[in-house]
C-alpha cells in the first residue's frame, strides 16, 4: 500500500489453484491452514438445496451471502424466511445496524436458511448455532465431503455470528471449491450466486466483482482475508496472511493472470481521503 510515493504497508498473500485434485498453480504456502469463515456459506447452503426443492435461486444466493444489508438484500433473506418458515426473532446471529435487528447481520441469509433446514427435518430450531445441534453437525459433513477428508481432520471454532467454523488448508480449501458443483445440491447453489453476485456481498466487493468479470465462475470471501473461487472446474483459494482483506483484488488479479484469466480491473485500488482524493494505492 503506497500513500504517495512510500510504501506503508504490506500484505502478504498465499494462494493455490487446484483441478481435479492436483494443484496446478501455487504462491507461498498451499498447506496453510485457516479457517474459512463465510467462505463456508456456498458449501452450507449445499445442505439447504438438497433439503429442500422449493429453494428458488435467490433463497440459494441469500444463504450464501455477506450481505450489506441493502433493500434487495434484506427483502431477499425476509422471503427466505417466510419460506422457512420462520421469524427474525428466531435468527441467531445476533443483532446488527440502525435499530439493532437479527435481519441486518451479515449472516441472516446463512441463519435464515438454517432455519429451513431445521423445518425439513423436524429438527428442533433452539440452539441450532451449537456444534453438537443437527444442523452444525450437517455442515461438518458437507465439508469434509467437499474437501474428502474425514470429520475428525477439520479443527473447528465459533465463527462471528455464533455458528460453528471450519478450517482446511488452504490446498483443500481450494479443492472443496472445485467440486462443488459436482456434490448433491451444489449446482443449484453455483447457479444462484451466478444469477444474483449483487445479493453475495456488494458492487465493491472482490468476490461479487470478480463474479461479474469471470461469467461462469463463483467466489465468495470470508474473514481475515481469505477469499475462495471457483469456475470451469477449477477451485481458488487465497488467504492474506496478516487477515487484512483489502489485498485480495490485487492478488487475485495477479494470481489469476498466471491462469490465464483477466481480472485487471481488481488489479489495482485506489486510496483516497476524506476528500475523495486520490493518495495513493494497493497494488502488487
Amino acid at each position: 500500500m503506497r500513500r504517495g510515493a512510500t510504501i506503508e504497508a504490506v500484505h502478504r498473500v498465499h494462494a493455490v489453484a487446484v483441478r481435479d485434485g492436483s494443484v496446478v498453480a501455487e504462491a507461498g504456502d498451499a498447506a496453510l491452514v485457516a479457517f474459512m469463515r463465510s467462505s463456508s456459506k456456498p458449501l452450507q447452503a449445499i445442505q439447504l438445496a438438497r433439503a429442500r426443492g422449493d429453494m428458488d435461486v435467490r433463497d440459494l444466493a441469500i444463504a450464501s451471502a455477506s450481505h450489506l444489508a441493502d433493500e434487495a438484500q434484506l427483502a431477499a433473506v425476509r422471503a427466505l424466511l417466510a419460506k422457512a418458515p420462520a421469524n427474525v426473532d428466531e435468527l441467531e446471529c445476533g443483532p446488527e445496524g440502525d435499530p439493532p435487528s437479527p435481519l441486518n447481520h451479515n449472516c441472516s441469509g446463512k441463519h435464515a436458511g438454517m432455519l429451513a433446514l431445521c423445518r425439513a427435518h423436524d429438527w428442533p430450531r433452539e440452539g441450532y448455532r451449537l456444534a453438537p445441534h443437527p444442523v452444525q453437525r450437517a455442515m461438518l459433513a458437507v465439508h469434509a465431503e467437499a474437501a474428502e477428508v474425514s470429520e475428525d481432520e477439520i479443527p473447528t471454532a465459533v465463527d462471528g455470528c455464533g455458528v460453528v467454523t471450519f478450517a482446511l488448508p488452504l490446498e483443500r480449501t481450494a479443492h472443496a471449491f472445485s467440486r462443488l458443483e459436482r456434490l448433491d445440491g451444489g449446482e443449484r447453489v453455483a447457479e444462484g450466486m451466478r444469477a444474483h453476485p449483487e445479493l453475495i456481498r456488494g458492487p465493491l466487493a472482490t468476490d461479487t466483482r470478480l463474479m461479474r468479470a469471470l461469467p461462469g465462475w463463483i467466489a465468495k470471501g470470508g474473514a481475515e482475508g481469505l477469499l475462495c473461487a471457483a469456475g470451469h472446474g477449477l477451485g481458488v483459494a487465497l488467504k492474506t496472511e496478516d487477515g487484512s482483506g483489502r489485498a485480495l483484488g490485487p492478488a487475485a488479479a495477479a494470481f489469476f493472470a498466471e491462469l490465464g484469466l483477466d481480472l485487471g480491473e481488481l488489479a489495482v485500488i485506489p486510496l483516497e481521503n476524506s476528500r475523495k482524493e486520490r493518495v495513493g494505492e494497493i497494488r502488487i
